[in-house]
């Protein structure tokens, strides 16, 4: 028997001083959690904005024009309101959820975000150039929180 052979380690053995992990993926990882923290609180931001565009639209009917021409998703501004202060209130909670860490905040999060996205896509005859930055908003919200996957944490204890 050679020296070689005795030398090497056994299969899946780590060398000396590695963590055995890919060192790209410490990198990804810790970006894609900064990318879920930052959407935790961007959902809260956006919940808060929501909640106040809610009360515009449920107290005063005439500050939110419609623009030119007939739109297929006619809405009563009222009901706008009410529907974004009914997002915007869902969105503060999930929102502060993740923030706390809570693993099941993360596909609450997605699903409240995609909402969002339909309902500002729905609301841009009345706020387009708004409308457009919520959806933008909403879009790198879904894509955080869709691509930060914790690994080696117990259930509920981080994003």
């Amino acid at each position: 028997m050679s020296n070689s052979a005795a030398a090497s380690p056994p299969p899946g053995a780590k060398p000396p001083g590695s963590t055995g992990r890919d060192p790209h993926e410490d990198g990804r990882s810790a970006w894609a959690a900064g990318g879920a923290v930052f959407a935790g609180l961007m959902l809260m931001i956006n919940g808060v904005l929501a909640v106040l565009e809610g009360i515009v639209g449920i107290a005063k009917d005439v500050v939110y024009v419609r623009t030119r021409g007939d739109y297929v998703y006619k809405f009563d501004v009222t009901a706008w309101g009410w529907i974004h202060l009914v997002l915007g209130v869902v969105a503060l909670l999930v929102g502060y959820f993740l923030l706390r860490g809570l693993a099941f905040a993360r596909y609450i999060g997605i699903f409240i975000a995609g909402l969002s996205l339909i309902a500002n896509f729905m609301f841009l005859p009345y706020q387009p150039i708004w409308a457009i930055i919520m959806i933008a908003i909403d879009t790198f919200v879904i894509w955080a929180l869709a691509t930060y996957h914790p690994r080696n944490l117990p259930y509920g204890s981080a994003l």
